[in-house]
């Protein structure tokens, strides 16, 4: 259970602490976009692109086995630095806020282990330079995700996390851009998205506000319920735990999808012979491409929807049956036109999911005083799948059925999380 500092009357807590009421203006949500921005595209730069091609040269024989091992310890790391940064940043007390200081320090931090990347090339020393990776920007993002429960209302964060959430899929359009055409080495790759992230933060940690939380109001700090905060008991906050598992089930049926999709281009599409001349990357470059139309045509739409209706749940069901769908052309009917469509279902759906299920998370959070540490512990149901994925998806590829199973248990996984939604109770 989360340990939070004395109550006191509402109108003695701080900024820092007090439920936010007043409307963020467009210019801050423009700001933390383009540092989310750069956020993704440390993150998909490397896994869409970077690290595939990086494995494929160090181990050729065992790609796909080592391409999910060197992802999921990389999850593994990422489980535990953030909701560890959202925890510390939580008890910040420093003149420059709670989260600007750790949004800052994981995105330089981050950025340096990508430059470290670009200079591996050997299979141990690229997980290391992944996990230092996932490191940093871990802090980053448990940093920026608190930043809309601390600033936006309620009524307004399906609308934020919409516009929040485009980033998410320009991140992997912009990253994939930059690896394939701007760098033309995976060295070059590395280094231009690692110097971005920094300088994409930057203007977003300078130029807007971050409330400082007073030192009276941080608990003596004890190790034991430090470490006793990041249990959140079912019992006590039922609704935080369905939350956690309705996203758990979901991004585990994402992650075993999008594992081997360079690989399921080359090796099930044959995407290369279908188009002498180009590569399995370009192919991917396209389908991102369409993906991310659809997802900034529904994502904004969607979460104003939800705001307005106040109807969360549905909305994140309907996401659900959506997404299968895609899911289920692409066991069937792995041919490039069909993939094409898949696309466009999986960007409707997936727009839809990241605005309302935001939203519908920043409002089952135990309390104020945690929000980046049990938002940090929401983000191990991002992460978590990351780590299992390749548990699942790697014997299925490989002696289990193949990509038709593997991509009827990515819809099976997506459609049981879409039904759990219904077990929350305060959030309608």
């Amino acid at each position: 259970m989360s340990t939070v500092p004395p109550v006191r009357p509402p109108q003695d807590l701080p900024d820092a602490l007090a439920e936010p009421v007043r409307r963020v203006g467009a210019r801050w949500v423009a700001l933390i976009s383009l540092a989310n921005l750069a956020l993704w595209m440390g993150y998909f730069g490397p896994l869409q692109v970077l690290l595939p091609k990086q494995i494929a040269l160090a181990d050729p024989l065992g790609k796909e086995a080592t391409l999910a091992w060197v992802t999921g310890i990389g999850a593994a790391v990422a489980m535990v630095f953030n909701p560890l940064a959202g925890a510390l940043s939580d008890r910040t007390t420093g003149r420059f806020g709670r989260r600007h200081p750790w949004t800052l320090l994981g995105g330089l931090a981050g950025g340096l282990a990508l430059a470290f990347l670009a200079f591996q090339g050997t299979v141990v020393g690229v997980a290391i330079g992944w996990c230092l990776a996932q490191a940093g920007l871990n802090a980053m993002q448990a940093a920026l995700t608190a930043g809309v429960p601390d600033h936006v209302p309620v009524r307004q964060r399906g609308e934020v996390s919409g516009w929040i959430g485009i980033p998410q899929t320009m991140g992997v359009v912009l990253a994939v851009v930059l690896v394939t055409m701007v760098a033309t080495t995976t060295q070059s790759g590395y280094l231009l998205i690692g110097g971005l992230i920094p300088l994409c933060v930057l203007p977003f940690v300078l130029t807007t506000p971050d409330a400082r939380l007073p030192a009276e109001h941080r608990p003596p700090f004890s190790a034991r319920e430090f470490l006793r905060g990041f249990w959140i008991s079912p019992r006590a906050h039922p609704d935080f735990a369905w939350a956690w598992l309705t996203r758990f089930l979901m991004q585990l049926g994402n992650a075993i999808a999008l594992l081997y999709l360079l690989y399921f281009l080359t090796d099930a599409v044959h995407y290369e012979r279908l188009f002498p001349g180009q590569k399995a990357e370009d192919g991917l470059l396209v389908l991102i491409l369409i993906y991310t139309v659809t997802v900034v045509l529904t994502a904004v739409t969607s979460g104003v929807i939800s705001d307005r209706l106040g109807r969360r749940k549905t909305l994140v069901t309907v996401s659900g049956v959506i997404s299968a769908v895609p899911a289920v052309i692409m066991a069937f009917w792995p041919q490039w036109t069909m993939v094409m469509v898949a696309a466009v279902i999986m960007g409707i759906g997936f727009g839809i999911y990241l605005s309302v299920d935001n939203a519908l998370v920043t409002q089952v959070l135990p309390a104020a005083a945690g929000r980046a540490k049990d938002l940090g512990v929401i983000n191990i149901a991002n992460s978590g799948p990351q780590v299992l994925g390749p548990v699942i998806a790697g014997p299925i590829v490989a002696s289990m059925g193949g990509y038709p199973v593997l991509y009827l248990t990515a819809a099976a996984l997506g459609l049981l999380g879409a039904g759990l939604v219904w077990k929350i109770r305060s959030v309608p």
